[in-house]
């Protein structure tokens, strides 16, 4: 109990999770950032990608975008999407590959645009090993 933290995990419609833990990974433009308790304080964003929460059991859940908060050995994640990952199914990986793909293939889209589909499809090709 002396080196958990609380973490919280927000949707515009519901509170997702709410427990204690020893360790949180967060996707962020910084990169991928770790957390554990005393953490320095800190405000971030999400980019898309996985956030793992490491306690007695381990579990990872997507976003695509979000705030991040941490003090007071208090972590709030607001996201409105985030979906645990053990709620996702073969076909719905493989249809948002072929999506995040055909996005980077369109020479129309924006440098953000861009950015953003290829950390998608970077997740979701690690969704899919």
């Amino acid at each position: 109990m002396l080196n958990k933290f609380t973490v919280e995990i927000i949707s515009p419609d519901q509170l997702v999770l709410k427990q204690e833990t020893n360790e949180v990974t967060i996707p962020c433009y910084e990169g991928q950032m770790g957390i554990l308790k005393d953490h320095i304080p800190l405000i971030t964003f999400l980019r898309p990608g996985l956030i793992t929460i490491k306690s007695e059991n381990e579990s990872k859940y997507y976003v695509e975008e979000g705030t991040v908060e941490f003090s007071n050995n208090n972590l709030l994640i607001l996201t409105s999407t985030v979906k645990n990952l053990l709620n996702f199914d073969q076909n719905s990986i493989s249809d948002l590959i072929q999506k995040e793909e055909a996005k980077l293939n369109d020479p129309k889209i924006s440098d953000k645009e861009r950015y953003i589909a290829s950390y998608k499809l970077d997740t979701f090709r690690e969704i899919n090993q």
